[in-house]
């Protein structure tokens, strides 16, 4: 399959279409995860579906194929992950037999197009069950084989609810080679989920605990006093922003993280040709009320508010837990 072509359509999905369509891509994409070895990652993105959305987990596995997958991969792994509490336990015995009677089950071109009955009857002969090709390579183990026929958009339940091939995804066959994929694949999906459905950070101090609870616990600067927040303005020439100010009374600035620049206090505040640098290095201007962030990567970004760029930056790291 073509992973960049499957990933903006996954992306796409995720921040435009209907609640069940968003379901049905991040259980796809937490099942290719997994049938690429990249378990950590598909617990990742499951999880931050399940805090964003609020949804059952049971959405992930609305169908039977879906349902034995994950039970499947559970048992090749040893165990279940956290956010796996909401599925019900399977007969997996029960399950496999149900499961290879499928793969060995003859096909035509008809099934699903005409209802059982006399027409149907009368027509087989026009296309005669035969053996599907790429649930047969299942059936038999043949992961290759299996690969070079499932297409662009692979049934990946149907290979991961295959028990016998469980334990060697769960160690990384990863059969489509997308191992490499993985990791930032299962960012951008992060990242589009906390888009479609962004945390409510609170308030001022709610925020400010969030982002550093998500940088690990990095303590804060003390806040900034009301008579130093009105030398800055002076010494600056400019009133600051009410969400400005109110960042200062919670904290007089913020160290840098691996994301983000060093947040300026009250002391360091400074300002060129009526636009106050923010940050240092000086890639956050305040103008106007408006936040510019330069990027010399990414370009340069208008942000409505200091408080926008904080909760950009909260979501940034989210995105990388």
């Amino acid at each position: 399959m073509d992973a960049g072509e499957y990933l903006e359509a996954a992306v796409r999905d995720i921040l435009t279409a209907a609640s069940s369509t968003v379901d049905n891509q991040v259980g796809y994409a937490a099942l290719l995860l997994a049938t690429a070895g990249a378990l950590g990652e598909a617990d990742r993105l499951v999880t931050h579906w399940q805090a964003r959305t609020e949804r059952p987990v049971s959405a992930l596995a609305g169908d039977p194929i879906r349902a034995r997958a994950w039970e499947m991969l559970f048992e090749a792994r040893g165990g279940r992950p956290a956010w796996a509490e909401g599925l019900p336990p399977l007969d997996l015995d029960a399950e496999e037999r149900a499961h290879m009677t499928s793969l060995r089950r003859p096909v035509s071109d008809l099934d699903g197009v005409l209802p059982p009955g006399v027409i149907a009857e009368v027509v087989k002969h026009v296309a005669p069950s035969r053996p599907d090709k790429v649930r047969t390579a299942l059936a038999d183990g043949d992961l290759a084989r299996w690969a070079e026929l499932a297409g662009p958009r692979p049934d990946v339940a149907m290979l991961a609810a295959t028990r016998a091939l469980a334990p060697a995804l769960v160690a990384g066959a990863d059969p489509l080679g997308l191992g490499g994929w993985a990791e930032a694949g299962a960012g951008a999906l992060v990242a589009a989920l906390n888009e479609r459905y962004p945390p409510d950070l609170g308030t001022m101090p709610e925020l400010v605990a969030e982002i550093l609870r998500l940088r690990g616990g990095v303590t804060a600067p003390p806040p900034a006093s009301a008579a130093a927040i009105r030398s800055a303005e002076q010494r600056l020439g400019v009133e600051l922003p009410g969400d400005l100010r109110e960042f200062l009374r919670t904290c007089d600035g913020l160290p840098a993280d691996v994301v983000f620049p060093r947040l300026l206090g009250t002391a360091d505040l400074r300002a060129e040709n009526g636009v106050v640098l923010l940050a240092e290095p000086a890639v956050l201007l305040l103008s106007a009320s408006h936040v510019v962030e330069v990027d010399p990567v990414l370009g340069t970004t208008v942000h409505p508010s200091f408080r926008a760029v904080l909760e950009h930056h909260a979501t940034l790291l989210a995105s990388a837990q």
